[in-house]
């Protein structure tokens, strides 16, 4: 395999992206746990939900730096609310995704899902269902969300077959 296979190029692009994210938030283990998390989880059930190569790849590099905008809003703001993540991420982003030389059009939609990745209405594109899926997984545990709050997240936010799958696999008491 070579660099002029696809997949391949992707995958170096997507190994780069998650040393850059690692570097981004040095010496915030937490930080790189949650979006390393994230990632794995928005992997799985982007393949096993079909999701083609190019979507994949976008969700996997937004799983990456889906969170990349906390930095940048607490320096400015001093808070990292998940509104001012949305609008403070994809500037960073955009940046980083060029400099491992992700193609624009792609770099449009990967900010997209990071500049939305908090909005819970009118989720368009199973790609962005499934990061906001992943997140969920993830942020439920580590915030140790309450048995209410967990019921409340599976009704309002998980829609795909794997994903509720995960969460009740994770979340239920049934054994």
């Amino acid at each position: 395999m070579d660099s002029s296979d696809s997949s391949y190029y992707s995958r170096q692009q997507l190994d780069e992206l998650f040393l850059q994210m690692i570097a981004f938030f040095s010496g915030d283990p937490k930080r790189i746990q949650h979006f390393m998390k994230v990632h794995s989880f928005a992997r799985i059930i982007g393949t096993k939900e079909g999701l083609d190569e190019t979507s994949l790849f976008i969700l996997e590099a937004a799983a990456y730096t889906h969170d990349i905008g906390i930095r940048p809003a607490e320096e400015k703001y001093g808070r990292c609310d998940g509104k001012l993540q949305e609008q403070e991420g994809p500037i960073v982003a955009q940046r980083m995704l060029s400099d491992v030389g992700i193609e624009n059009y792609l770099i449009d939609r990967i900010c997209y899902l990071i500049g939305h990745h908090h909005t819970y209405d009118n989720i368009e594109g199973l790609d962005y269902q499934i990061l906001v899926e992943a997140d969920f997984l993830v942020n439920l545990y580590e915030d140790d969300i309450n048995r209410h709050g967990i019921e409340q997240a599976y009704q309002q936010i998980f829609r795909t077959q794997t994903g509720k799958e995960i969460f009740n696999q994770m979340y239920t008491d049934e054994r």
